[in-house]
């Protein structure tokens, strides 16, 4: 594969999910901050392929493999805030108080709805969002990767 096909479908694979993101949004899954962090580095490998179509170079799909690998990350460590497996920000999971108040007061409470970080709202073949964003974002910086490769042989 061409370096310019490779950055494509990186940089569109982002744009999938982030469209993705924001399907299951408009579907009734509000996000939770968790899932808002990684938006942001999908956005940044989005633009990194832009101008990496435009410029040639290894550094600008070098940049595209790290802006997918930590959204991937983020992913990996929202599942285990969502299992169990470790602690997650206070700010956003059901174990923190606010001026006295539980995750569960806060959610009682009328005015916007509070979405958990620990929460898992959707999940399929037993993994949830955060777990599918990993799994293609670690895909993704493969793709990114291939077109660093691609880059130093031209």
């Amino acid at each position: 594969m061409t370096r310019q096909l490779l950055i494509l479908l990186s940089a569109g694979g982002s744009a999938a999910l982030l469209g993705g993101a924001y399907l299951f949004q408009a579907l009734g899954y509000p996000p939770c901050a968790m899932c808002l962090w990684q938006r942001w580095p999908h956005v940044a490998a989005i633009l990194i392929g832009l101008l990496a179509l435009r410029f040639q170079g290894w550094v600008l799909p070098l940049l595209g493999s790290i802006a997918a690998g930590i959204t991937g990350g983020l992913g990996v460590f929202h599942t285990g805030v969502e299992r169990d497996w470790w602690e997650g920000p206070s700010s956003c999971t059901g174990g923190s108080t606010l001026n006295g108040l539980s995750g569960s007061d806060l959610l009682a409470i009328e005015g916007p709805r509070v979405i958990m970080c620990d929460q898992v709202s959707w999940e399929f073949l037993t993994l949830s969002m955060p777990s599918w964003n990993a799994l293609f974002s670690f895909a993704l910086m493969i793709g990114w990767f291939m077109a660093v490769s691609a880059s130093r042989r031209q």
